[in-house]
């Protein structure tokens, strides 16, 4: 997925003499040919995040469009104010492309587990925030933050993860795409965590139980209000479910638009994330979304309970 990325940027620069690229002590060999062919566009800056969202900041006010690449709690937490004040308070056209979001890191520890980054974005105003779920579908979206006006901030996974998006579904910010029809319940989730969403879908139908649909909620901001709101009157429940803490990401954002627009009227909604702590474990990604309860058949087992009570 981050080779897509970085490729679709690469060839976005090709095109557009407006396109730059910024990284943050990226390791040897990254976009070799972008610094070759077009060196005055290129910059890999050291271990100085603070600098390059402000030198993204100049660069965006004198008419590029900087793409700005990192691990993920980097970009986002230890630049925060830079973000807030020097992007959205500008509204500058500057991408920021996380590394890692989520537990992939997780062999590092809590240092570099990007478990919040997708609510620390939101909370900005002028942000735009996505979660791809896999590199076909990175390679339909990126080309679509060319002419985007403000700050964008894109979520990459691990690599190497499944393809389960379809070219016929298409890709526009903004527009969730359903994946599965819904049944008795929606599953609604973002990024890596909608392959999960299907995989549990489908061992919940082939026990022949419960019929799940999903709708991958790939911008988490803005919210789809309008296909949520529509699919929540179809079912009993939902289930959202995040690489993220429970708090402030797309749990809270499902709960925070079906409150205030249907209020009483809202189906009951299940929250499945990792909990408000700092990790206490170590391991590879899996491990991590296995401990969290986060994998497939645990998220079928946790839908069982939910709809036994609902």
């Amino acid at each position: 997925m981050r080779k897509t990325s970085l490729d679709c940027v690469y060839e976005l620069a090709r095109r557009d003499p407006r396109v730059v690229f910024i990284g943050s002590d990226l390791g040897a060999g990254t976009l070799d040919e972008f610094k070759e062919e077009m060196p005055d566009r290129f910059f890999m800056e050291g271990v100085t995040e603070q600098n390059i969202i402000g030198m993204a900041a100049g660069l965006a006010m004198e008419g590029f469009i900087p793409y700005v690449n990192t691990i993920a709690t980097f970009i986002t937490r230890r630049c925060f104010e830079q973000v807030a004040v020097d992007l959205c308070l500008h509204n500058l056209p500057v991408r920021l492309i996380g590394n890692g979001g989520g537990l992939v890191y997780a062999p590092l520890g809590p240092t570099h587990l990007a478990v919040e980054d997708l609510s620390i974005m939101r909370a900005l105003p002028n942000m735009t925030v996505v979660a791809p779920v896999d590199k076909e579908e990175m390679a339909r979206f990126v080309p679509q933050t060319l002419d985007m006006p403000g700050p964008v901030y894109i979520r990459l996974a691990k690599g190497g993860d499944p393809v389960v998006s379809r070219e016929a579904d298409g890709f526009t910010i903004g527009k969730a795409i359903l994946m599965r029809d819904p049944g008795d319940f929606l599953l609604v989730s973002t990024g890596v965590m909608t392959n999960r969403a299907l995989a549990a879908a489908d061992a919940l139908a082939m026990a022949g139980g419960l019929q799940c649909g999903v709708l991958h909620m790939h911008t988490v901001k803005p919210l789809d209000d309008a296909a949520l709101l529509d699919l929540a009157g179809r079912v009993r429940g939902i289930i959202t479910l995040e690489e993220h803490t429970l708090v402030g990401g797309l749990g809270s954002a499902v709960n925070d638009l079906l409150g205030d627009r249907l209020g009483r009227k809202a189906p009951p909604v299940l929250r499945l994330g990792i909990p408000d702590r700092f990790p206490d474990k170590y391991g590879t990604q899996d491990d991590l979304l296995g401990y969290y309860g986060l994998q497939p058949d645990a998220i079928a087992n946790s839908v069982r309970e939910f709809a036994a009570v609902t």
